[in-house]
């Protein structure tokens, strides 16, 4: 550029009716964080699960971190989890009604990282 010439910057910007939907992001974060996808989904497909069931479907989790997590989805109230206090008391973890409600919302995206992201 010579002397005295400007440069323009294209800036883009989003009128208040064009903004990202706030619940949108807050949905994306939550099931993005890393794990908390592959813990709904096999909490999807297998039902009713105690800890060492999901940590070994998925195994490069940590117990502490699956742990962390599952606190997380519990009080999210995407995961109830259940104490029986048997003669060992023994914990299940299974999705409510709304983990369940991600269902589709995982098949979708799954689908779309098998066409893309392969």
């Amino acid at each position: 550029m010579g002397a005295g010439a400007h440069r323009r910057v294209a800036v883009a910007t989003l009128e208040a009716r064009e903004t990202c939907c706030p619940r949108l992001h807050e949905a994306v974060e939550l099931v993005g964080k890393r794990w908390t996808g592959a813990i709904v989904v096999v909490l999807l497909e297998g039902g009713t699960m105690r800890f060492s069931e999901i940590a070994q479907r998925i195994p490069h989790i940590s117990d502490r971190l699956l742990s962390e997590r599952m606190k997380e989805l519990e009080a999210r109230r995407i995961v109830e989890r259940h104490v029986h206090p048997d003669s060992s008391i023994r914990v299940e973890y299974e999705l409510t009604p709304m983990g369940r409600a991600l269902a589709p919302s995982m098949r979708e995206l799954k689908a779309w990282a098998d066409e893309w992201l392969c």
